[in-house]
């Protein structure tokens, strides 16, 4: 069974990404076909990039990204939960995503965004990314409105249409991942460039 990790993609104080991960994540265990595990990003209090090195060379010198490493590796699959700040993700999520590579590599994407269109303009920014990154986001995606999911613009009050639209993106998530397990093997079986 693929391992899927829903990442809280925000750490800013007040914010809406945790409440709305924990609903997807609600939603994803009462599947059976995956493991799911919320990975909260302000967990591991990475600053700004502060690696000497490339991430591609995964020779890593701080004990945060030592750590940040091995918990994405752990995965087969993510659910990027993702704040739509100026047309694009949170800092936080973008940075938190360069500091690794091969972690990334050959495995599923999918997106829970929001903002006052969706989130749509950010998702649009981190599938650009992840292509970089070698990772296969899936089609369906999860848009919420400010407006509309949120009673006052800060608490998460979700439409009941949208518990769908996460069930068709996460079958999507699945199997991707599942899918790339043969991809991963073989490229675990080589030693790293």
């Amino acid at each position: 069974m693929i391992r899927v990790a829903i990442l809280i993609g925000s750490t800013r104080p007040g914010r809406k990404a945790e409440a709305v991960a924990r609903w997807v994540h609600d939603l994803a265990v009462k599947r059976t076909d995956a493991t799911f595990e919320l990975v909260d990003i302000a967990d591991y209090g990475l600053p700004l990039l502060d690696e000497p090195h490339p991430p591609s060379l995964g020779k890593y010198t701080k004990d945060h990204t030592k750590a940040w490493s091995a918990k994405i590796a752990s995965f087969d699959a993510y659910v990027f939960v993702t704040p739509e700040y100026n047309h694009g993700p949170s800092g936080a999520l973008k940075n938190a995503i360069d500091f690794l590579y091969r972690e990334w590599n050959d495995k599923a994407a999918g997106f829970v965004a929001y903002g006052s269109a969706g989130g749509t303009r950010a998702v649009e920014q981190l599938r650009l990314v992840l292509s970089e990154l070698q990772v296969a986001h899936v089609r369906n995606q999860v848009a919420l409105s400010l407006r509309t999911d949120f009673e006052n613009f800060s608490v998460f009050k979700p439409a009941d249409h949208h518990a769908k639209v996460v069930s068709g993106m996460l079958d999507q998530v699945v199997a991707w991942g599942g899918a790339l397990a043969n991809l991963r093997a073989s490229r675990a079986a080589k030693p790293a460039p």
